[in-house]
């Protein structure tokens, strides 16, 4: 007798069955389909991303031999057939499953928006601070020709905004991996993902003067490091702490003939010395407020995004494909970002203190078990039980809390 929920259902009852429903009509992705649902789709990728499946011929053998537990997982096709996923990966829209993930991010902020700042932010009173950065992903040109990238390379970016409070993805889009960086502002912007008072962190490849100064007129604040052909005149010096690595701390104003003319405005510039790399860094922003040392703070933050892509590479199947269409490859990379803020929002709801690292690689090996997950997690000591970790697991540490 069926006596509890399987861990892979206690997974997705986070998933919001309603709201997916809705997205599913809006976007007509079920027109004449007859057995395997999106829904269906959904579940079988999500349990592969889970269980790190490597193919479509895996994902099949596996959930085949789990057949008598297909109505406890939500699933509602009589079998898994190979053929049958590849078609719906190949068809179907993938705008449905970026409306999922987007609608799952939205309550993983809300559920993470209380999360504690670091006392080096203290100063920010509550602004939201987010880290811009794209990563790469390498592809084969003969399969993926819909991506070119170079000459005999095929590539797509994931270009992302993310939360600093819990690591939650606010903002994705997947390009081809020919699209600059800098472009992404402009969609940003479009779509109105600029916040009047919050902290956007990114790197160089971000500086453009007229896509910065529209983020200056929507009132927001950028932190960004100085391209080396800066032409710039002082405007003001500012006294600094040389004990704390500080420099120099410069109110400026572009000189150069273009750069004047797209930035109008005085500009700040603060020098720092790593103390850890011994470099020298210069970092560029509008805010003339916060102090010099909370300025370069802010600018180390920008790691996180980074953190965040070598999470999702090492521990989401999003470096190999199960199709080589492009809406199949957008399809898998949505679900996996959903798979991801779901764990996060099962995380937090649950009150889990343990790593997503950590929580992942136990429901690997659990999904067919018919044990609580917080139960399953207690038999565990938590990280700050064991003590020291080698270097590489502070990256879950990091993305865990």
């Amino acid at each position: 007798m069926y006596a509890g929920q399987l861990v892979f259902s206690q997974v997705m009852t986070y998933l919001p069955l309603k709201a997916f429903s809705r997205m599913v009509a809006a976007r007509r992705a079920q027109h004449k389909v007859q057995d395997f649902t999106c829904l269906d789709q959904f579940l079988v990728l999500a349990f592969a991303q889970l269980t790190t499946r490597e193919s479509l011929r895996d994902i099949e053998i596996n959930l085949r031999a789990q057949k008598r537990h297909f109505y406890h997982m939500g699933l509602r096709c009589k079998t898994i057939s190979r053929n049958t996923l590849a078609n719906a990966n190949r068809v179907r829209p993938w705008e449905v499953f970026a409306d999922l993930a987007h609608h799952l991010i939205a309550t993983a902020r809300k559920l993470y928006a209380n999360e504690p700042t670091n006392a080096e932010f203290k100063s920010l009173m509550g602004a939201t601070v987010y880290a811009l950065d794209s990563t790469t992903i390498d592809l084969c040109l003969s399969l993926f020709s819909w991506a070119p990238f170079r000459t005999a390379k095929a590539a797509v970016k994931l270009h992302t905004l993310i939360d600093l409070k819990g690591s939650i993805p606010s903002f994705i889009h997947i390009s081809d991996g020919k699209m600059h960086d800098v472009k992404v502002l402009d969609i940003l912007c479009k779509q109105g993902y600029i916040e009047a008072g919050a902290f956007y962190v990114m790197d160089k490849a971000y500086v453009d003067y007229a896509r910065l100064f529209q983020l200056h007129t929507a009132r927001a604040f950028f932190v960004t490091r100085t391209k080396d052909n800066l032409q710039a005149q002082l405007v003001q010096e500012f006294t600094v702490d040389t004990s704390a690595g500080l420099i120099s701390d410069r109110h400026v104003r572009l000189t150069g003939l273009n750069s004047a003319k797209r930035y109008p405005e005085a500009l700040r510039c603060v020098r720092f010395t790593d103390p850890e790399s011994n470099k020298t860094l210069e970092f560029l922003t509008n805010n003339f407020a916060l102090p010099a040392i909370t300025i370069c703070a802010l600018y180390k933050q920008r790691w996180q995004v980074e953190l965040f892509f070598k999470w999702i590479k090492q521990h989401l199947r999003i470096k190999s494909f199960y199709g080589t269409t492009e809406n199949a490859v957008k399809t898998q990379v949505w679900i996996a970002i959903s798979t991801y803020v779901l764990i996060a929002i099962m995380k937090k709801r649950l009150n889990l203190q343990h790593s997503l690292y950590e929580i992942l690689r136990v429901l690997d090996l659990n999904m067919f078990e018919i044990v609580p997950i917080a139960d399953l997690l207690g038999q565990i000591p938590n990280e700050s039980q064991i003590g020291d970790f080698p270097v590489q697991q502070d990256l879950f540490q990091t993305l865990g809390h």
